[in-house]
């Protein structure tokens, strides 16, 4: 278990050149007897691989020696088959959790891992199997201070909300018991024994169901949470049916989509089973499911926030607690844009924006079937997304651009607040000379941690607001809040 792909890749072709007999393909180890019928079920490769997947940048040798995902389900087969060449598995961060291989007895750790991860990973050698006497932990990187920590932390009971594995099973058992009651009227068996594209719409299907309204939403992720939380801790336990197990994936993946649309992060795909992690990952194509997960995606991207072949997709989604939660997305994101140049304007924005949020979230469960609630809503978010959109070109009227317009408006918010006048012409120049001032004192490095340039700026900006004759009446907490706006402008500039 390495640290990074790097030390990984490094890692193996050292090995490699150290033993280049594990690089050899072959059915199976030298010293392993095997039936002919055994013998045409295993797949020829090498004694050593990497377990990762791999990056568009990836050197070409790198490259193909990780393969596709469908290739890296072959591996996961071969190194399950105790009489496969395949023994040796270079990971990162995969084959860590859920990876159920009773007759893996040793594990190489050079990474830093803490807490309930920690326990985890090490268990991936503590099944009992046939012949094997103990597992190894060999560890290169000074894991065993965590590895108290851990085991410290669970073992104080009560105190630090530590159940030990045989409460656990019984926390899992009743969870998954009371998510039955709650998805009662859903029909998730596509999920279990449909085809890809059926199992991707049932959880599509079963995140909308679970946001109907947001005291339902909120018990399901609370429950969730707390499965998941005991079942971290009794997963490797005997006494959990494949069911247990089945329906507990299945309740962490739709709550890491609901989490994906509130948070834009889906936290639990990393324990998920393979099989949910891949569908989640590929995001096929089903009903707009692809846009649940492409926008988190494309948050770390620079998409073009207004881009009208965006929202009609999203307009395009059937299921109506899944397009308001895109939109809210979409709006947080674009009105965040414009907090970074236009404080203001943005705070009034996200006010806006916070009362929508707070009525959606009122509904109850008379709104469930009235399809007029939603569309009104998600109709007022679009409109709301346009109005930012139309802010952003506001100063066009007053012939001033996007970032003058933001000390104009802060300018002019001060006249309403504090109850004076001050003629439009004057502000329009003098928001146009704070924003130049302010512009030449960004272009110094380091400006944030140096205390001579902010005094300076400071000095400058009374220094302008005076020559103006602004504000006109004495009102100190004015400089405040347009010192405010000054730092603000300038923190987000290059």
């Amino acid at each position: 278990m390495c640290s990074s792909r790097e030390i990984a890749y490094n890692f193996y072709k050292n090995v490699i050149e150290l033993r280049p007999e594990w690089n050899e393909i072959k059915v199976a180890a030298d010293d392993v007897e095997i039936s002919e019928e055994e013998y045409k079920k295993i797949k020829p490769m090498e004694r050593i691989k990497m377990i990762m997947t791999r990056g568009k940048d990836d050197d070409e040798t790198f490259y193909k020696l990780l393969g596709t995902k469908e290739y890296r389900k072959t591996l996961d087969a071969e190194f399950k088959n105790a009489v496969s060449n395949f023994k040796i598995a270079i990971v990162v961060d995969m084959w860590l959790t859920g990876f159920d291989v009773p007759f893996l007895d040793s594990i190489y750790i050079d990474k830093p891992i803490k807490q309930h991860n920690l326990i985890q990973t090490i268990s991936r050698v503590n099944r009992k199997f046939e012949g094997k006497n103990k597992g190894l932990v060999v560890d290169y990187i000074g894991i065993k201070k965590q590895m108290n920590l851990a085991l410290k932390k669970y073992s104080e009971g009560d105190k630090d909300n530590f159940e030990d594995i045989a409460e656990s099973l019984i926390i899992v058992k009743n969870h998954l018991d009371l998510l039955a009651k709650l998805f009662h009227t859903f029909d998730s068996s596509k999920y279990f024994d449909g085809t890809n594209l059926q199992q991707l719409n049932t959880l599509n299907l079963a995140s909308e169901y679970a946001q109907q309204t947001k005291n339902f939403e909120t018990r399901f992720m609370g429950l969730v949470k707390r499965l998941k939380a005991a079942y971290d801790i009794c997963a490797g336990s005997e006494q959990l049916t494949q069911s247990d197990r089945d329906y507990t994936h299945f309740y962490l993946a739709v709550r890491s989509i609901v989490f994906k649309l509130t948070k834009g992060n889906a936290p639990d795909t990393a324990q998920m089973n393979a099989k949910v992690r891949e569908m989640i990952k590929d995001a096929l194509q089903s009903d707009g499911i692809q846009e649940i997960f492409k926008l988190g995606e494309d948050a770390e991207t620079e998409q073009d926030i207004f881009d009208e072949d965006y929202l009609t997709k999203i307009d395009k989604i059937k299921l109506p607690n899944t397009k308001i939660k895109l939109l809210q997305q979409l709006l947080a994101k674009v009105i965040s844009e414009m907090k970074k140049v236009n404080k203001t304007k943005g705070v009034d924005f996200s006010k806006k924006m916070q009362a929508l949020v707070e009525k959606y979230n009122e509904r109850d469960q008379n709104d469930v079937l009235r399809s007029e609630v939603y569309e009104e809503m998600a109709e007022q978010l679009t409109n709301l997304i346009w109005e930012v959109h139309r802010e952003f070109s506001a100063g066009d009227i007053l012939g001033i651009d996007f970032e003058e317009k933001a000390f104009y408006d802060i300018l002019k918010a001060l006249c309403a607040k504090y109850d004076f006048n001050y003629p439009e012409v004057k502000l329009i120049k003098l928001a146009k000379a704070v924003k130049n001032l302010v512009e030449g004192q960004a272009k110094f490095p380091d400006w944030n941690k140096r205390d001579d340039i902010k005094s300076a700026l400071k000095v400058g900006i009374i220094l302008l607001l005076d020559e103006f004759g602004y504000p006109p009446v004495e009102r100190d907490e004015v400089y405040s809040e347009i010192f405010e706006q000054a730092e603000n402008f300038k923190k987000n500039q290059g």
